[in-house]
Formats: structure tokens, C-alpha cells, sequence
């Protein structure tokens, strides 16, 4: 179902509010884009430890979003729609092939690019940290990792994971607690 025109005449002028809505629409979407595509690729890489496939999982979450907003729904909180999209396209993901372990990756070669301007202490370290992360059980190291790697609040993370924001507050203190374990113990 379309949008139905409605025109408005103001100001010695007729204005079309189905276009100029869908212009907003259009110009939301592609903030939404540029604010949030960087983040999302990291947390779906972390996922998925394939760039290519990232990319690609990236890809189809805009572009369901961009088929959700033009059937005339309406996305109250943009960040956490595309984080839940996201979400649920890299579960389908794990559905279709069974997910490929960090150490299986190492042994294979992969070692995930650093950007530009981090020492290598710096990067062993971070290199640690996911090792490390990667030990936690799975509701801890989603939230760390979206906390602290992805930047998202705890508010976020709670409409993304459907908890309650307490339960986040509670899953990122003994996900850093149990990663300081771990730091100590190696």
C-alpha cells in the first residue's frame, strides 16, 4: 500500500507531505547509515569472524530496515531496530553453517588488522582481550562487547537484548569481573 498524496497550499505554494515525508524518511535512514554502520560492522564481524560475510550481513540490515520504513512502519528507536535486525540476520546465519571458533580461525592464518597508529603491545593486548572475551559465557561477552567495543549505552543495549536495563547494568559488571579473572589467571 502506497502512501496516498496530501497536498497543502501555504504560503502562495502547494506542498506534497507524501514526498516530503518520504524525503525524511530517506534522509533518517541515511544518518542512520553514516552514525551507526561502523558499529555494526564490528559487532557482526566479532560475530561472524569474516569480513566478507559481515559486509554482506551489514548489507541485507539496511536493507530490510529500508524495506520496514517503506511499507509505512515506523521505527521509534533507529539504533537499537538496526542492532536487533542485525542481531537476528547473524542467528539465521549461525542456522544455515555452525559458527567457526576464534583458536580454528588463529590456526588457520587469520589475525584480525589493527587500525593505523596502535602499537603492537597495544594490539596483543586487544588481541588478549578478545581471546579472553571470547572465554565468557555468551549473554556476558554480548554485552561487554556491545558496552565497551560497540559504544552503546546500557539503555541501548537493553532494547536491543529485550532485558531490562538493570539486568545489562548487571551482565556487563560480572562480564568485566570475570574478564579480570581471566587477565589474572593467564
Amino acid at each position: 500500500m502506497g502512501l496516498v498524496p496530501i497536498f497543502v497550499y501555504t504560503c502562495n505554494k502547494w506542498y506534497n507531505i507524501a514526498s516530503m515525508n518520504r524525503e525524511k524518511m530517506q534522509q533518517d535512514f541515511l544518518r542512520a547509515y553514516d552514525d551507526n554502520s561502523d558499529a555494526l560492522f564490528r559487532q557482526c564481524f566479532f560475530k561472524v569472524h569474516d569480513r566478507e560475510l559481515a559486509k554482506d550481513i551489514l548489507q541485507d540490515t539496511f536493507v530490510r530496515t529500508w524495506d520496514y520504513i517503506g511499507k509505512g512502519n515506523t521505527i521509534l528507536n533507529m539504533r537499537a531496530f538496526l542492532y536487533r535486525t542485525m542481531n537476528n540476520l547473524v542467528i539465521d546465519q549461525y542456522r544455515k553453517k555452525k559458527a567457526v571458533s576464534l583458536d580454528s580461525l588463529e590456526e588457520d592464518g587469520f589475525s584480525p588488522e589493527a587500525p593505523e597508529g596502535i602499537s603492537a603491545n597495544d594490539r596483543l593486548e586487544g588481541e588478549r582481550a578478545l581471546q579472553l572475551l571470547e572465554k565468557l559465557p555468551d549473554v556476558y561477552r554480548e554485552a561487554v562487547f556491545m558496552r565497551f567495543v560497540s559504544g552503546l549505552e546500557l539503555h541501548e543495549i537493553a532494547e536491543i537484548t529485550g532485558e531490562t536495563e538493570n539486568t545489562v547494568s548487571v551482565h556487563v559488571h560480572r562480564g568485566i569481573n570475570k574478564l579480570r579473572e581471566l587477565f589474572k589467571l593467564e
